[in-house]
């Protein structure tokens, strides 16, 4: 066994994970003399902004322009942490090393939820949620969570390529518009009764998938994903994610909603055999963790033969109503999980994360837990932000901790200051508010016809009020704004029973009349989002909402009292400054009418 990293006069600060929290510690902390950090990172590649992998998934940026600035800090790439050994205060890696700290950071993430789909893990039984890194897969399914996904994800899409992306959050959506920019033919599916649910209401959901299904995206809410159909990989060379393959046709498709709607199931959904005594909604073991989004809780096998030993590629997606999607790529985006096995198994307390105090400190006082991995207060971010404004201040608190000299380093001490200095600030929270700009792309293909009934077909055309996909800007501080990952605490929604393609709200009024046969598809428009808090209000809330469907703009906020409890905004975010800042300070309202704050940018009047 390899000890790297043995004691000298310098405190030793080991960080496990190399992702954007992580990463900003370390930024922070390289100029402390009295630190010498070393960062453990699974990934080979250097720390990058995740936020932004579905634009480099869209061909937007190269990898190399997401890569975090560097901190000097000794990384080790490629390793993974396998056991803290607390009593000599060690990390155990796979590839033999003991590294030694005085103080270690847990800042080991969230990994991508793989809902239980049937055929998902084709050589491990019915599938189940996986909180660690993800195992083999088919070929042509991937989650959209490190940069080797997204890579994976580049190289088998192409013009052309039938899609389905699981789950229609903030991911599910910069996913699919991803795709669509790269001219695949994409299917969202959302078990929710519109996209983004957490973020959105409906109306802003219906600009949202208006985007959407200007971009050429299908989107089926309402509706969950069941299973996978895959077949043998031949020796061909040829990749097995993208090789053509057709789907065997069962009986006519039941009549669907009118085109335009953006849920008509179009010529490529076929139904699936029957399952025999199937049930939906079966409730999962004690213990078990939620299903996730996009994604139903039926594990079980239906019929038919299983493929044969060896690797398989995914051809199709079922839903739980027996719709079958033609798919040669699948994209995952059904949340994520904090990654605490490495804690709970070296006996730190965990609950949905890493439990942390006010200065982010574990149940062990030399242990420190920051960003998606760690809960505070019973709040598990999952935000690009609060990861940053959590590493800003455990940078303080390390500082602190180091000055203090080795008895701070003592198993037992509180890491507190030397008297007479001023003490750390304390976390008390954060409040984040997501912003997205949904830029302009080039028109879609045009959509075939579809044929509806004997002799008779429909040429569906994608509804020509705006609509956008999502590219987040880069996190820039403590106050970023960038798009998060799903959050990890989304609570499953009610299991279903009988059809669960259910009508989306917002698909009443998406739908815009077809164009002329021939006439050139309009270009999508650009769109920009901001939302934060609840959107929903509740009884007693009071709610000021404007609205202008010919400028795609619309804004709404929720008041408590005198404070912002949530808010939405479409369209121009003049107004967002003046909105975000009363948010993020839990500040509150001034005297002026609410209204005032909406339109005096000149917005929506």
């Amino acid at each position: 066994m390899t000890t790297t990293g043995e004691r000298n006069d310098r405190h030793r600060v080991v960080v496990i994970g190399g992702g954007m929290a992580g990463a900003r510690l370390a930024q922070q902390l390289a100029g402390t003399p009295e630190v010498a950090l070393t960062l453990v990172g699974e990934e080979r590649h250097a720390p990058y902004n995740r936020v932004l992998l579905a634009e480099v998934l869209a061909g937007r940026y190269p990898p190399d322009v997401i890569t975090l600035p560097g901190s000097g800090a000794r990384r080790l790439s490629g390793v993974r942490a396998v056991r803290i050994d607390r009593a000599a205060r060690a990390v155990h890696t796979d590839d033999g090393r003991r590294v030694p700290y005085d103080t270690l950071v847990l800042a080991t993430g969230a990994g991508p939820v793989l809902p239980p789909l049937r055929g998902l893990f084709p050589s491990a039984g019915p599938a189940r949620p996986h909180p660690g890194p993800s195992p083999r897969l088919p070929a042509g399914v991937r989650p959209l969570r490190t940069l080797d996904d997204c890579l994976a994800l580049d190289a088998a899409v192409r013009p052309g390529l039938p899609a389905v992306v699981i789950g229609g959050g903030l991911l599910g959506v910069s996913a699919a518009r991803a795709l669509a920019r790269r001219g695949a033919r994409v299917v969202l599916v959302h078990p929710g009764p519109y996209l983004m649910e957490r973020q959105l209401d409906a109306e802003a959901a219906r600009l949202v998938r208006d985007h959407l299904t200007a971009l050429g995206v299908r989107v089926r809410t309402g509706c969950r994903a069941h299973g996978l159909r895959t077949r043998p990989v031949t020796g061909t060379g040829e990749d097995p994610g993208t090789a053509p393959e057709p789907v065997t046709p069962g009986p006519a498709t039941a009549p669907g909603p009118a085109p335009g709607t953006g849920t008509d199931p179009g010529p490529v959904d076929r139904p699936a055999r029957p399952h025999p005594g199937r049930t939906s909604g079966r409730h999962p073991a004690p213990g078990t963790p939620p299903p996730a989004t996009g994604a139903g809780p039926d594990p079980e096998p239906g019929p038919g033969p299983a493929p044969g030993p060896g690797p398989v590629a995914v051809r199709a997606v079922e839903l739980a109503d027996g719709t079958v999607l033609d798919a040669r790529l699948t994209v995952l985006a059904c949340g994520v999980r904090p990654r605490v096995e490495l804690a709970r198994d070296a006996g730190i307390v965990t609950a949905r994360g890493v439990v942390v105090d006010d200065e982010l400190r574990t149940s062990d006082p030399d242990v420190f837990a920051v960003g998606d991995c760690a809960e505070h207060a019973g709040v598990v971010h999952g935000f690009a932000g609060p990861a940053q404004d959590q590493a800003d201040l455990l940078a303080l608190v390390i500082g602190a901790r180091a000055a203090a000299g080795p008895a701070a380093a003592r198993p037992g001490s509180s890491g507190a200051a030397p008297a007479g200095d001023r003490r750390p600030p304390r976390y008390t929270g954060s409040r984040p508010l997501v912003r997205l700009t949904l830029p302009a792309a080039p028109a879609p293909p045009a959509t075939p016809a579809a044929t509806t009934g004997p002799g008779r077909t429909a040429t569906p055309a994608p509804p020509t009020g705006p609509g956008r996909t999502a590219t987040p800007a880069p996190p820039g501080g403590p106050g970023d704004t960038a798009t998060p990952a799903p959050p990890a605490d989304r609570a499953p929604l009610p299991a279903r029973t009988g059809a669960t393609d259910r009508p989306d709200p917002t698909a009443a009024t998406a739908a815009a009349a077809p164009s002329p046969p021939g006439a050139p598809a309009a270009p999508v428009a650009p769109l920009d989002l901001a939302a934060f808090g609840e959107p929903t209000p509740a009884p007693g809330d009071d709610v000021v909402q404007l609205s202008d469907a010919t400028r795609a703009a619309y804004r709404k906020v929720v008041v408590r009292g005198d404070r912002l409890v949530g808010g939405v905004l479409l369209g121009d975010l003049g107004a967002v400054g003046a909105l975000a800042r009363a948010w993020e300070g839990d500040e509150p309202l001034p005297a002026a009418p609410l209204l005032h704050l909406l339109t005096t940018d000149g917005g929506p009047r």
